[in-house]
């Protein structure tokens, strides 16, 4: 029986880790926290489970909170290239029957560890030094490291070879209740907001270890206003701040928080972050490889919504990869070509990211734009751009392209018209 080991207890080491239990791998998890330190810790960036993504964790018996979690079956955009109302509003769904959860990650990532090892695998509770994972090399047929920071994730080198709209962001987060509802939709509808002069919004229902709420997102440049919060204020002056720049900006978002309050004192994050891509594939001081895995090595500007869509199809890729390779060594040209098959997702995921991030930086081409004036103006239309998050390379047959995006802007009108 193979040995594999996963360094890091997030969304892509626990659903690879899932994965290769289910055919028979003997798998360890290493990671520095509890699941009772999970729970209790502090948030981390909202994410937004994607039809594709359920299915797969559906396929190994993990998706526990689609029953108590509110379905997210539609979605609006905003967008606000001056304060004051939206200049733009598209509305879409996910697609017949599909919907979107948002689970609050500490009670997610603790429920998976703690079935992880009900179901027979190996959990180490332990800090890895660089010199640990030089000796776990010579144990283990294969070392995935899904930790990106600190040691082990400098061991991660930049690929400049590969496309990436690397830039700083600042993040700002509230879980909050009592947020007023968009008359004429469902409670559970998600709002995305792109504002030119206040960053980029999501205002998404979320299942957190409380029940339902809401979580309220900003990033934004450096440079922008929320960059200045970087003295970290307190839970209720961070709050109190999200929502005076909202009233500044964003009025309908305002409206929506207004009377809005915190969920307890552990409902909000500050933090900065850089986007990334980096080389998928470390050597070690001994002479040994380690595989990253997916934040590791593709970090996207969240407000892309792509952070457990790529985390989730990276391990899915390496998990068939895996299975596939059967009793061969895991050596360094393996591993390269399992990132490299992930690579044909991961880079439409980071070219995504880098469209909706850069909005505001430069003139869109004038195709973009009018294929997002259908979008508002068609529901049809909406649908599909909001479809396109679930899986972004979708995006290329009508988004990207200006033969694609004028062809589907005549096929529209044609069917308007008749």
């Amino acid at each position: 029986m193979r040995k594999i080991l996963i360094v890091g207890a997030g969304q892509s080491g626990l659903h690879l880790a899932h994965g290769l239990l289910s055919h028979g791998y003997d798998v360890t998890v290493i990671t520095g926290q509890t699941s009772t330190e999970i729970r209790t810790g502090r948030p981390a960036v909202t994410q937004l489970t994607y039809p594709t993504v359920l299915e797969y964790e559906r396929e190994l018996n993990i998706d526990f909170w689609s029953a108590q979690a509110p379905h997210i079956e539609m979605a609006k955009l905003h967008a606000y290239p001056a304060p004051g109302p939206a200049a733009l509003t598209v509305t879409g769904g996910f697609g017949g029957d599909a919907y979107t959860v948002s689970v609050d990650r500490r009670v997610k990532m603790a429920d998976w560890l703690e079935y992880f090892e009900d179901s027979g695998g190996k959990v180490v509770i332990h800090g890895v030094t660089l010199s640990d994972l030089d000796y776990f090399s010579r144990m283990f047929d294969l070392v995935v490291v899904a930790v990106g920071h600190g040691e082990l994730g400098a061991l991660f080198e930049p690929d400049p070879n590969r496309f990436s709209g690397a830039r700083p962001r600042m993040l700002v987060q509230a879980n909050i209740y009592n947020v007023a509802n968009d008359p004429g939709f469902p409670e559970s509808i998600g709002w995305i907001g792109s504002a030119a002069k206040a960053g980029n919004i999501w205002l998404f229902p979320i299942l957190t270890a409380e029940g339902p709420c809401h979580s309220l997102f900003i990033g934004d440049k450096l440079a922008g206003p929320i960059g200045a919060w970087i003295d970290k204020p307190t839970p209720d002056e961070l709050w109190r701040r999200m929502v005076e720049l909202l009233r500044r900006n964003t009025p309908e978002y305002y409206e929506r928080v207004q009377d809005a309050e915190l969920v307890d004192d552990n409902s909000t994050l500050i933090k900065t972050l850089t986007p990334q891509v980096r080389k998928a594939v470390a050597q070690l001081p001994s002479g040994g490889h380690v595989l990253g895995i997916a934040d590791v090595v593709i970090t996207s500007d969240p407000f892309a919504g792509q952070g457990w869509n790529n985390s989730t199809r990276c391990a899915k890729s390496y998990l068939q990869s895996i299975l596939e390779h059967g009793d061969r060594p895991f050596d360094a040209e393996f591993l390269n070509s399992m990132f490299e098959r992930f690579w044909k997702y991961g880079y439409d995921a980071e070219l995504w990211a880098e469209t909706v991030s850069s909005y505001w930086e430069s003139e869109p081409p004038e195709f973009f734009n009018e294929v997002l004036g259908a979008a508002a103006m068609y529901r049809e239309a909406g649908d599909r751009w909001i479809q396109g998050w679930n899986n972004p390379s979708s995006y290329r047959e009508w988004l990207y392209d200006p033969e694609g995006a004028r062809a589907y802007l005549a096929e529209l009108s044609a069917r308007h018209e008749s």
